[in-house]
């Protein structure tokens, strides 16, 4: 038997903003709140130990430096890419410029903290 990433730890200045954000994103609510303000989100129906991740995001004051080791590419489900995109720019996303050639099939986006992610161009099956 192999392992499942279950959840993403996610440092954020600002948990309830990413938390937001994140949720528009992926269609995902609000499951926990911890004490130290971290928060917890993920799939409506099934929450943690579903077939998706769930998104923790956990305060933290330090600044950034350097590019990030790890990145989240997304998918759309109902819409195309270019709708998806409009989408995810209207939730607050930001172009980023990683040095892409302009060729790519993806966009390079970045969530309200800085945090690079992928819009990727196949479409999946909604779980």
């Amino acid at each position: 038997m192999a392992c499942r990433i279950s959840e993403l730890i996610i440092d954020a200045a600002d948990p309830d903003r990413l938390a937001a954000f994140w949720s528009e994103v992926l269609g995902y609510v609000e499951l926990d709140r911890e004490d130290d303000g971290s928060i917890e989100i993920g799939p409506p129906d099934t929450g943690f130990g579903g077939p998706q991740p769930t998104l923790l995001f956990s305060p933290n004051s330090d600044p950034r430096t350097g590019k990030l080791r790890l990145h989240i590419d997304v998918n759309a489900t109902d819409r195309d890419q270019d709708a998806e995109l409009e989408r995810l720019l209207g939730l607050g996303a930001k172009p980023v410029d990683v040095g892409q050639t302009g060729t790519e099939s993806w966009h390079v986006l970045a969530d309200p903290e800085g945090n690079e992610f992928c819009l990727l161009h196949p479409r999946l099956q909604p779980l």
